[in-house]
């Protein structure tokens, strides 16, 4: 398993993002075709997005550099995604990435607390920026401090059941989607994409965006029968 950094799409993007927003002004148009802009997951995995949504699910990690260069597009992406468009996260926990364990169990104790908004973006740069690799509970319980969480309420919530089942399912969901690399992009526990396969930060964006646009449409046709 590896990280794979996106720097080919950061050259094509930087240049297009300003001109012509998150889809840019070189990206691919539809329609997009199975095995070249994107693979089919089978069998297909459910979501733990509500009905009527579609789920766009990001295999990251914190300490994954390409996940640091693709935020800034992730979060203009999502201010304009469509509003049926769950976006979640999915931290996967690799060998040769040894914090990867623990972060995972911190951004779900985040989510737990309800402070996942408010520290996920400090939680990349402490990680690139500042060089701290956040890698014990001391550090991370420092780190929590300083968003307003107690060491005691982040000791029980990081050692609770319900982070040890969200970590888990997390693990095995990164096999069923037979991630390869961060970021990878999940439509809908059906398909999956990334920056190799799209090849440039606008076509990803227009591929999540078709598929999902897919999904949408195949559900309110199914509903309606």
């Amino acid at each position: 398993m590896r990280s794979i950094a996106l720097r080919a799409l950061l050259l094509i993007g930087v240049a297009t993002f300003g001109a012509a927003g998150v889809t840019g002004q070189q990206a691919a148009a539809p329609p997009f075709q199975a095995g070249k802009h994107y693979t089919v997951i089978s069998p297909a995995q459910p979501t733990s997005t509500d009905t009527g949504k579609v789920e766009v699910a990001e295999v990251f990690m914190f300490g994954c550099p390409a996940c640091f260069s693709f935020e800034p597009w992730v979060q203009a992406w999502r201010e304009q995604a469509a509003d049926y468009i769950n976006f979640v996260r999915i931290p996967a926990q690799w060998e040769n990435h040894p914090e990867s364990p623990i972060h995972a169990r911190a951004y779900y104790t985040a989510e737990a607390l309800g402070k996942l908004d408010e520290i996920a973006g400090p939680f990349f740069e402490e990680f690139h920026g500042n060089r701290n690799m956040l890698d014990t509970e001391a550090k991370l319980a420092a780190f929590f401090a300083k968003h307003g969480v107690d060491e005691a309420t982040f000791k029980s919530t990081f050692d609770s059941f319900a982070v040890n089942a969200k970590v888990k399912r997390a693990d095995e969901l990164v096999r069923l989607y037979r991630a390869q690399s961060t970021p990878t992009i999940i439509i809908n526990g059906k398909y999956a994409t990334g920056g190799q396969m799209a090849g440039t930060y606008g076509t990803l964006f227009a591929i999540i965006d078709d598929l999902a646009a897919r999904e949408h449409a195949a559900a309110g046709a199914s509903s309606a029968q």
